[in-house]
Formats: structure tokens, sequence, C-alpha cells
């Protein structure tokens, strides 16, 4: 999935070809099978059953390599297509379907006195939805405006603070949000028991313990 502001603006920023109408949202299935005609059939049905209800406003379908390679193109480069605009604060959470792009709108509230820009693509299947805020330049009032509130909207949610690419050593202090205590002193005693000397990646995933 992404958002309408994501690849208009990747598309504008890094001169990409766009076979792609304009909408609201876009969603962008590949599917792979034994049978290629049986499989395009079914693909071709479902696209069109979607359309006569209203739920899909228009779709292609291809097989072609090129096309195919074009398109994706567009997809994987929305990461990487904000830098060209200036700073780029990146979150990636994880939100139950019926809340998914919700929090896209409320920072877009949020910082509507400000010049921001907020992009939102991910994974419908699974929930997880990237969130790219980009902004003139970096600068610490952004920051305490963007964190921790992103993750306070994403435990009222009950999604996760992080979902593709994992906690780190940025997001310990935020974990809380989505672990309560008893579930992060589990994981602190199944660490320790794995890892008595804490020499496996270190500094990572969970947070310090008050002294």
């Amino acid at each position: 999935m992404a958002d309408n502001e994501s690849i208009s603006s990747t598309v504008k920023n890094l001169k990409l070809s766009n076979p792609i109408s304009d909408y609201p949202f876009y969603v962008l299935v590949e599917t792979h099978g034994s049978d290629e005609v049986h499989d395009s059939e079914k693909l071709s049905r479902f696209l069109s059953e979607g359309m006569d209800s209203g739920l899909i406003l228009d779709g292609t379908v291809t097989s072609e390599p090129a096309k195919m390679k074009n398109i994706w193109n567009i997809r994987e480069s929305i990461a990487g297509a904000g830098l060209l605009e200036g700073y780029t604060f990146k979150y990636d959470v994880s939100i139950p379907l019926r809340n998914y792009y919700e929090l896209v709108e409320l920072l877009r509230k949020r910082l509507r006195d400000h010049t921001a820009k907020v992009y939102g693509y991910g994974h419908v299947g699974d929930g997880n939805i990237h969130i790219n805020v980009i902004v003139p330049e970096y600068t610490k009032q952004l920051y305490s405006i963007l964190e921790p509130y992103i993750f306070e909207e994403v435990a009222k949610f009950r999604g996760s603070i992080s979902a593709e690419h994992g906690v780190g050593f940025r997001k310990p202090q935020f974990i809380h949000y989505s672990k309560d205590e008893s579930a992060l002193q589990l994981m602190r005693d199944m660490k320790k028991s794995m890892d008595p000397n804490g020499i496996l990646n270190p500094y990572k995933v969970l947070p310090d313990v008050p002294n």
C-alpha cells in the first residue's frame, strides 16, 4: 500500500515515468502460481469484481517484466525519495487494519503549522505501515513534536512501535508502549539465560533497568 503523497512525490523527485493514474491510495499485488493463464484469469476477475463493487476505482494487470519493474521501482524508491526534499523522520510501526491510516492523518493535523510532508506506505496485509515525515531540516522542536507522540498514539491503537525493521538501539526506551513490564522481564530472563555475559547484540531491544 502507498498513499498518493508518497507516490506523487517519489515520481516528481526522482523524475520517474509513472504508469499509474492519480488516486488517493494504491495497492500493489504480485502473485505467483503454477498456471499463468489460470492465475491471470483469477486476478482479472478479482479486479473486475472490485471495480464493480466500487471498492477499487481503477487498476491494471500486467505480466510484462518491464512494466512490473517500473511499478516496483516507484514503490521501492519511496523511502529514499524524500531525502531530496530535506530531512526525513522515519517510523516503522504496526497498527490494526481498522486504524491503519489514522496515524498519518493525525500527524498531518499535528504538523499543519510546520513545513512538513507526511507519507504513509507499507504492507497492509500485516498492518505494517512506514511513516515518513519530510521537513526542510532536523530540529529538536520537530523531534519533540513527533516523539513520543507517535508511540503514544500507536499504544492507543494497541499496535507495535516497531514492525518490519525491529527495535534496534534507538527504540528500547519506547518499547514499554508496546510491551508491559511483565513481558519485558520475561524477555530479560530469556536473554540472560541464553546470553549471560551480554555479548550478543548488546545495547539493543531491551531498555536499561533503572538502578
